[in-house]
């Protein structure tokens, strides 16, 4: 590999050079360095994890293949070092940004707020906070009594409703379709919010979702089981429907989900049909089309008696997909009780379409 320049040790240190050279290449691998510095790979290495402790470097990728950035570089990264505050605008407006709120704002922040930046970096609390302000040239105290207020308001819906920590939607469903097959209908909180967008659950699953990610998928998991479990306990569930999933992919989040809560009652197992071209609900903008479409693409493997069922997804929409695959499993006599759905997040207005997931 050539390079336009040698190092020049004498005149700087070797993070300088290791910074100078990554600023004027836009990024560099540890290999790329070491031949760079000529210098030891696990020398390179010690320097490279000072700068990342530091915010004047950011690593992106994952091993094998992982390369280093500047932060100017990398403006999605939040770390307000004394380097990037001179070198990045961003890195001077988070300098002086004033984050001082009281006390229940600051833990309302800290344990509801997260925002993903495009390189994929999660922030959490208040420093996510401060990088979503910043982005937007928004003022951190001002914002931060509105996301606290927003939080509280949609924390009393959770706790006035028959589980503590799920919002009923049972009222908008009924509110929405002449035919209503499901007797409650349940999400864990809202895909998102006035003002803010996605709420913390509804980027953990759009991204989880989408980057076929593992172990985002775990953390949904963990999020969802407890309850799964209550809803089985309470209303003495004895057969569970896993939505089957519609667009093709390596890893499906609704089969990972099933094998992760492995939820201790039989599994009823439903179908998605193939169509000449598989059109997914989420992009089907009118109710009627998404009604028509759950109501003729989905099949039921068997045909056993249970008394109560749990439908289980992972976005409540329109909610036309748990309803039709209700009426299925109705009209085929299956169930002698009741039916209750719970996805994992849920439209904050009516129901809106989510078709981002």
């Amino acid at each position: 590999m050539e390079h336009s320049q040698t190092p020049q040790k004498n005149k700087k240190s070797t993070k300088q050079q290791i910074l100078s050279y990554i600023e004027k290449n836009r990024n560099a691998s540890p290999k790329e360095l070491t031949e760079y510095l000529g210098i030891s790979s696990r020398a390179v290495f010690k320097h490279l994890k000072d700068l990342l402790e530091t915010g004047e470097l950011h690593k992106i990728g994952k091993p094998p293949i992982v390369f280093y950035q500047t932060a100017v570089s990398a403006p999605g990264g939040v770390v307000a070092s004394p380097s990037m505050r001179k070198s990045s605008p961003e890195g001077a407006k988070l300098a002086s940004l004033d984050t001082q709120v009281d006390t229940q704002t600051q833990k309302i922040i800290d344990e509801n707020f997260m925002t993903i930046t495009p390189l994929g970096e999660v922030l959490e609390g208040a420093k996510g906070f401060a990088h979503w302000c910043v982005q937007r040239s928004l003022n951190y105290k001002e914002m931060a009594q509105k996301y606290a207020s927003l939080i509280k308001k949609y924390r009393k819906i959770k706790e006035s409703g028959e589980f503590k920590g799920l919002i009923d939607s049972t009222a908008k469903l009924k509110s929405t379709f002449k035919q209503v097959n499901v007797d409650a209908l349940y999400y864990i909180d809202f895909y998102s919010i006035e003002i803010f967008g996605k709420t913390k659950l509804g980027q953990k699953l759009l991204y989880a979702k989408q980057g076929q990610d593992k172990k985002l998928i775990r953390e949904l998991a963990r999020e969802i089981n407890p309850h799964v479990n209550e809803i089985i306990r309470e209303k003495q569930i004895d057969g569970v429907v896993f939505v089957p999933p519609t667009v093709k992919r390596e890893v499906q989040l609704m089969d990972e989900l099933e094998k992760e809560l492995a939820p201790d009652v039989p599994r009823i197992p439903v179908f998605k049909l193939k169509t000449p071209i598989q059109i997914p609900q989420k992009t089907l903008s009118k109710l009627e089309d998404r009604i028509q479409n759950a109501r003729s693409t989905f099949a039921v493997g068997e045909k056993a008696r249970y008394k109560n069922v749990l439908i289980i997804d992972d976005a409540v929409g329109s909610g036309a997909t748990i309803n039709e695959i209700a009426g299925l499993l109705q009209a085929r006599e299956m169930i002698s009780g009741k039916v209750f759905g719970l996805a994992i997040t849920g439209s904050l207005k009516g129901f809106d379409v989510i078709s981002e997931v």
